[in-house]
């Protein structure tokens, strides 16, 4: 007999470990992206589960469907071959090894991994590229958080094209290129593209935005989703898009793999 109602997919989170009492604004602004992130992988229909430091990750991995890499603070460049400059905020070597054991445990497993913003920039560094550790002004405004005003817009908005038949413009619905309006928050932004890797989504003014594994499903995005000032259905679409994809690669195991 059919099960009317399947499981949901479980779909592992790794935790953020910076508290929000930091005076930089930038680090609880993140904690809260972490929360609406987990409440949207639920509204669409997942079983959040959250990776700590303690957790078990090759017994964690064994129950998940899908693993989400959400955005935080920078990455230590020496785990791309730089030196760090002062414009770094939140560097947390004890995230960073959360974040990087995570990912590599997911690639490692084959289950579908999605990269956020700081996710987005993790992924490309596992797979050897590098990062711009602090952008210079351009033609496209990417950030409007300002740590050293509170009273700052968070976000700043454009467009981004997202490549046709990509994993990401399939997250929003579409086959086909889809243009999508971004809540952009981020200082950071892929220099080197890792190999293996293809770029998805192009800012006017080169930025790169998205990335995927054509050979494997891994995308990430450099903008945030999760963002509460866009509307209701625009933030769900890409999680339940994501949560959907999770199902499949679960259904697509053989009979007896967990």
């Amino acid at each position: 007999m059919t099960n009317a109602f399947p499981r949901r997919p479980r779909i592992g989170v790794p935790v953020r470990l910076s508290s929000s009492d930091d005076p930089d604004a930038r680090v609880g602004e993140a904690n809260e992206l972490f929360v609406f992130i987990v409440d949207l992988l639920r509204e669409a229909g997942a079983e959040p589960v959250l990776l700590t430091p303690e957790s078990r990750l090759e017994t964690e991995l064994a129950t998940l469907d899908g693993v989400l890499l959400p955005g935080g603070g920078d990455l230590d460049p020496r785990l791309y071959g730089q030196e760090p400059i002062d414009a770094l905020y939140d560097v947390n070597p004890e995230q960073d090894r959360l974040d990087i054991d995570v990912a590599r445990a997911t690639l490692d497993a084959g289950l579908p991994l999605l990269g956020i913003c700081r996710g987005h920039q993790l992924l490309n560094v596992l797979y050897g590229g590098t990062l711009v550790q602090d952008m210079v002004p351009s033609t496209v405004v990417h950030s409007g958080l300002d740590p050293d005003d509170a009273t700052a817009g968070v976000w700043a908005w454009h467009d981004v094209v997202l490549a046709e038949g990509s994993r990401v413009a399939a997250l929003y619905g579409s086959r086909s290129g889809t243009t999508v309006k971004i809540a952009s928050g981020h200082h950071q932004a892929v220099a080197t593209v890792g190999q293996g890797l293809a770029v998805t989504a192009i800012a006017d003014d080169g930025t790169i935005e998205a990335l995927e594994d054509p050979s494997r499903w891994v995308a990430s995005v450099q903008w945030h989703p999760e963002a509460s000032q866009l509307p209701d259905s625009e933030r769900l679409l890409p999680f339940a898009g994501f949560v959907e994809e999770c199902r499949k690669a679960t259904q697509a195991r053989p009979a007896g793999v967990q």
